[in-house]
């Protein structure tokens, strides 16, 4: 990383770096998420600096006690500060740093269960959205496909604000819910199922698209029952065609507002799956981590005859599922972040 940062700093300072915004936009980034790892080796050098002298000293002067002692009270300090600086560098490695700040783009979609599902779909919805009240950060919808009644098909919305990714990074995969629907009369206990997909989102400088590998078309946009909202195509359809990647965005009423936000979900998408690719080659990390973040895999399980929440992954239950859903996640998101930490530093270990 610090051979990484020299070489990032001589290439900021050629002449046709400065010319290209967007490589430019790229390396200085890169440059302030390599900073603090290339301090810490500078101060780890010079701590292996200071401890192989003091052990020459006592090597020199077998007879000086006075400065034996003195000697090997700097080795003893050098060794422990060595220490704590190593775990410093465990800490900044598998915390992710880099990215636990980036804003995320939340995917929701009914699955097996129906009107059921999709009511369920709703509450993921909110339940996310108050989250992100209490932590100061914002929401917006960026899409939504209505079910007959109110629940949500499939739903798509931002979150921004600090720590957004590293608190809800976790969420990705299957929820389900054992309730007894609303359009229930016999009062049986239903199962449903809806997948969350959480993706970081990405700046434009981070995944370059091609305006050539794009399909743009624009259709009439739809609300609840499938009415029309208005006259206009302002709905926006953007099919990427090298990965096959299709999005859609409708919720601003003007064709432009709805193409940026459409882009917006397209570029992380792709970067979801530029980072999978890479997960792949990375496959001890990828087996270390709390959940793979594949929709198909089933973590979370919202029993409201037992008023609990039980997270597969973990094997952990917290109780209160009306208040869980009204947004109070934090105990279980902690749970999720002090597991992922330990299995990413048992990884790291494994590697070294």
């Amino acid at each position: 990383m610090a051979g990484r940062r020299q070489e990032v700093e001589r290439r900021l300072s050629e002449p046709e770096v400065a010319s290209n915004s967007a490589l430019l936009t790229r390396l200085a980034r890169e440059y302030g998420e390599l900073t603090r790892p290339a301090q810490l080796y500078g101060r780890l050098k010079d701590l292996r600096r200071r401890r192989d002298e003091a052990r020459q000293t006592m090597e020199e002067t077998p007879d000086d006690v006075e400065l034996r002692q003195l000697a090997q009270e700097e080795l003893n300090e050098s060794v422990r500060q060595e220490q704590k600086l190593l775990a410093e560098f465990v800490e900044m490695l598998v915390s992710g740093e880099a990215d636990a700040d980036r804003d995320v783009i939340v995917e929701i979609r009914a699955g097996t269960g129906g009107e059921e599902a999709a009511l369920f779909a709703a509450d993921l919805l909110r339940m996310y959205r108050r989250y992100a009240e209490k932590r100061g950060w914002k929401s917006e919808l960026l899409d939504a496909s209505y079910a007959d009644m109110g629940g949500l098909k499939e739903v798509i919305f931002s979150v921004s604000g600090k720590g957004a990714w590293q608190r809800l990074r976790h969420e990705s995969g299957g929820h389900r819910v054992q309730r007894v629907p609303e359009t229930e009369s016999q009062g049986r206990i239903h199962t449903s199922l809806a997948t969350v997909a959480v993706l970081p989102e990405v700046e434009k400088v981070e995944i370059e698209i091609e305006p050539n590998d794009l399909d743009i078309s624009f259709i009439h946009s739809s609300g609840p029952g499938g009415q029309n909202v208005n006259k206009i195509s302002s709905c926006v359809r953007i099919v990427h065609k090298p990965s096959g990647i299709t999005v859609r965005c409708q919720d601003q009423k003007s064709q432009g507002a709805n193409r940026k936000k459409a882009m917006k979900i397209l570029r992380a998408r792709l970067f979801e799956k530029q980072q999978g690719e890479q997960q792949q080659q990375l496959d001890q990390l990828r087996r270390s981590q709390v959940g793979s973040g594949d929709r198909n895999e089933r973590i979370r399980t919202y029993n409201f005859p037992q008023d609990r929440i039980t997270d597969h992954r973990i094997g952990m239950d917290v109780f209160g599922v009306e208040s869980f859903l009204m947004g109070d996640c934090d105990d279980l998101l902690d749970a999720l972040d002090a597991r992922d930490r330990q299995r990413r530093i048992e990884a790291l270990i494994e590697e070294s």
